[in-house]
């Protein structure tokens, strides 16, 4: 493609090729990515595992170290390698989307560019917004209520600790980041589909019952088989419901404000040569 977008159509081999090319620039950055996460992967798990530092404190357990087990000879080598893949993506992200956003944007209109965008900014800060609400509260908070469940020992009772696998303990902490990431992008999916026209606000408040029951649905497979995870992503995401029917509003007032603003250009148009005859005769 010469120039930086053009409208123009393009054959099926320029489409390939052009498709092969961001590509290989996505894969080429998530490798490069993962690579470096992988070099620094212990470094990152034990980042990983600060919630966990901090749930034991919650306990009150601080006098204890905090332990992590891996029970099969390859299992931490395999978990090192998850860390790296789940950084890496994270880190490629915004040149993963400025591939995508480079072979679409060919096909947009100037105002669908415009409009793309903006939803192509607020995507990847909504979902750190969801990663940092998982691990600053979260994660804590469902690792603490797993804590109170141990046994100190004594008369009549046996000792009962808490020692996660790595494995485990990882898989835990990703599947919050990615329900919770996945769950703050329904304000960026509603906008986009109101703006295509699929649906409205007013079909996002008569439907409003039935998203809070899928909501709470979606937080019980998403989530680990407790209460306290499974309100705590039930709870935002009919949050984001509601911001998701006020976005719809607003994009809606402005649309129905450029529908009138266009009105009104075409009756000065159409009164113009009017005008010009009136004042020739």
């Amino acid at each position: 493609m010469s120039g930086e977008y053009e409208d123009k159509p393009q054959p099926l081999i320029e489409h390939l090729i052009e498709l092969r090319r961001r590509l290989m620039w996505a894969v080429g950055a998530f490798f490069v990515a993962f690579l470096v996460c992988f070099y620094f992967a212990k470094a990152l798990f034990n980042i990983l595992v600060q919630p966990f530092k901090w749930s034991v404190e919650w306990a009150g357990l601080s006098h204890r170290n905090v332990e992590l087990i891996y029970t099969a000879p390859q299992e931490f080598f395999f978990t090192q390698i998850k860390v790296a893949m789940f950084s890496a993506l994270v880190i490629a992200f915004p040149i993963i989307a400025q591939q995508i956003y480079k072979f679409v944007a060919p096909g947009l209109y100037k105002n669908e560019r415009a409009a793309f965008l903006p939803f192509l900014v607020a995507s990847p800060i909504l979902f750190l917004i969801g990663a940092a609400l998982v691990y600053f509260f979260f994660t804590p908070m469902v690792m603490w209520f797993f804590l109170s469940m141990e046994q100190g020992g004594g008369e009549g009772e046996v000792s009962i600790q808490l020692l996660p696998k790595v494995s485990e303990y990882l898989g835990l902490i990703m599947s919050l980041i990615f329900a919770f990431g996945l769950v703050f992008q329904l304000p960026v999916v509603s906008s986009l589909l109101v703006r295509a026209g699929f649906i409205t606000a007013q079909t996002l408040v008569e439907k409003r019952k039935y998203a809070i029951v899928i909501a709470f649905v979606a937080a019980a497979v998403l989530t680990p088989p407790d209460p306290v995870s499974q309100i705590g992503l039930a709870l935002p995401t009919i949050l984001l419901y509601e911001i998701a029917i006020y976005t719809a509003r607003l994009i809606e007032r402005q649309r129905a404000r450029a529908a009138a603003q266009a009105d009104s250009d075409e009756e000065d148009t159409a009164q113009a040569p009017t005008s010009q005859e009136a004042d020739k005769a």
